[in-house]
């Protein structure tokens, strides 16, 4: 192993624990998915069933219960906290980016290309994205990368061997550990991806063959919670195939609904830093005589998915996550390929794009915080903008000097280093208005000497997953809208927690000075002439929140 890519490997350790791992423990929780993704196995451990999810006490039906243990296990390993929540996310693309690895050092290939990838797939902003942040796409894409990398590892082991049964087995398992993660996609994306490779690899009678030992361990992983839940909650089934997947993917009012060349548009961005290296890893694919086995599998894995994502009427941009892994794979392919052909002007137009991209940004920046011509400051504190300049003026500087060097690790070095620091950077220094209107923790924590046991909480607009989580109640009224607890509330038990304007007036006579109403403050204005004076008022700002006692 050279220098290079001993520096490499140790900039992957390092960069990981810089991005990863450091930051997430101060930055506030962001609502409503952090703040729901900690809700829910707070109750889990709080009430010891661990069977059937529950948001504020009420049945949450939306996801399976994977997600909700990984977050749990953390819990009880590091405590209910922010770093607890977001750690599960930061592991899945940590072991996602060594599944990446493995499969490019199984392939024969540059002995550099493993560790290339795994930095090349760490560092785009998507998986960064995600990696720091509680959602369940993270582990999702986790199970199924492992799901794909056991596959295509089955798929060149002796026909009929052992390592090739176990390793059809451990396919499968994890096929059911990303169905009971987020649902059916956890099949699909397989499905989509093996079909067309294998018949590229004119071996379509070996699906039928392979397919038995990863259907079998599939279903033995995933039918127990499965059964499980059916017999507590017999609706279970029904709500979460209709409602989240025929209606969330098909349906005409599918939730998030986008055209179909949304994910066209915004992949180059959730790509960043490396999508604008696509043409010269194009051109090197392209000038490259090499069309592994690999390669193929990659190219199967990326294109048929993202198709498939782009063919359902829901879209979110953290959807296409199972995509990055393939990605990573085939630009550094492709890229090597390209360095071995001698050339260098695609991809040093590709950073000078990024040099252009990120001093536009920078003086765009500096420009809008200095005249507040958007109509706010993005920073009342200056070291957040000095801390942000100065990242973005060293990303530069690598950038620029990564034009100098002429060997593709040390090029991806610079590149990655200047990324790494700058996605460290931006935890910290979060816009004062995201903070306002997205971090409630802060502000809730600060009242929290005004609840009491015997207090009444009651929640605007469904702003409950933050009060239960920082509140550590799962009691909360549901005033003016139910939101993403619409099913939870509909059962007979949990009716009288959905309250219209009067039912709240009448809960407020009594029960004098133990009702507190939390909101969005600018929603609360409207309500201000129908509800009686409050004892007690507070509020973090206008696209902030407000803490009402009555």
């Amino acid at each position: 192993m050279n220098s290079s890519t001993k520096a490499l490997h140790a900039l992957v350790f390092l960069g990981f624990l810089l991005v990863y791992i450091l930051p997430i423990g101060f930055r506030p929780m962001i609502i409503p998915d952090e703040t729901r993704y900690a809700e829910i196995p707070r109750e889990m451990i709080a009430t010891g069933d661990w069977i059937v999810p529950r948001l504020n006490g009420m049945r949450y039906f939306e996801k399976p219960v994977m997600g909700y243990w990984l977050n749990g296990i953390s819990m009880l390993i590091f405590g209910e906290n922010s770093f607890a929540v977001r750690f599960p996310s930061a592991l899945a693309a940590a072991l996602s980016a060594l599944m990446v690895w493995l499969l490019m050092r199984r392939s024969g290939g540059d002995p550099a290309s493993g560790i290339i990838a795994a930095l090349i797939f760490l560092t785009t902003f998507e998986v960064a994205g995600t990696g720091v942040f509680s959602v369940l796409d993270g582990p999702l894409a986790l199970f199924i990368t492992m799901a794909m990398t056991a596959f295509y590892l089955a798929s060149n082991a002796p026909r009929g061997s052992w390592e090739e049964k176990g390793l059809l087995a451990l396919f499968g398992m994890c096929c059911g550990m990303a169905f009971l993660t987020k649902g059916f996609l956890a099949f699909a994306v397989p499905v989509v991806t093996i079909v067309p490779y294998m018949l590229w690899e004119r071996r379509w009678k070996d699906l039928f063959r392979m397919a038995v030992i990863p259907i079998v361990a599939a279903v033995l992983v995933s039918l127990p919670w499965a059964i499980v839940v059916h017999l507590k909650e017999p609706d279970f089934w029904n709500y979460f195939f209709w409602e989240e997947h025929v209606k969330r993917f098909m349906a005409e009012d599918a939730q998030h609904k986008a055209p179909f060349w949304t994910y066209f548009l915004a992949f180059p961005v959730a790509a960043l830093p490396w999508s604008p290296m696509i043409p010269a890893s194009v051109l090197g694919m392209i000038r490259s005589q090499v069309r592994t086995p690999l390669f193929r599998f990659a190219l199967c894995w990326f294109v048929f998915p993202f198709l498939f994502f782009s063919a359902a009427s829901g879209k979110l941009i953290t959807y296409i996550l199972p995509c990055f892994p393939p990605f990573a794979i085939l630009l550094t392919h492709g890229l090597i390929s390209y360095f071995e052909g001698g050339t260098r002007k695609a991809f040093r137009a590709g950073v000078i794009a990024l040099i252009l991209l990120f001093v536009a940004i920078l003086v765009g920046f500096i420009f809008i915080q200095a005249t507040a011509i958007i109509g706010f400051v993005p920073y009342g504190e200056r070291w957040k903008t000095i801390a942000l300049v100065t990242v973005m003026v060293a990303l530069i500087g690598f950038l620029l000097k990564s034009l100098k060097k002429e060997i593709f690790v040390e090029k991806t070095f610079l590149v990655s280093l200047g990324s790494l620091l700058l996605l460290a950077v931006v935890q910290f220094a979060l816009p004062d208005k995201i903070i306002a209107s997205k971090a409630p923790g802060e502000f809730l924590v600060k009242n929290d000497s005004r609840v009491q046991p015997d207090t009444i909480l009651v929640s605007l607009n469904d702003y409950s997953r933050a009060v239960c989580w920082f509140y550590k109640r799962s009691d909360v009224y549901l005033l003016n809208n139910r939101g993403e607890l619409t099913y939870g509330a509909s059962y007979p038990e949990a009716r009288h927690r959905w309250l219209n304007r009067n039912q709240f007036i009448n809960l407020i006579r009594k029960n004098k000075g133990k009702v507190v109403l939390i909101g969005r403050y600018s929603r609360y204005q409207s309500w201000i002439p129908y509800l009686p004076p409050p004892i007690y008022e507070d509020h973090s700002g206008p696209t902030g929140f407000v803490f009402a006692q009555f």
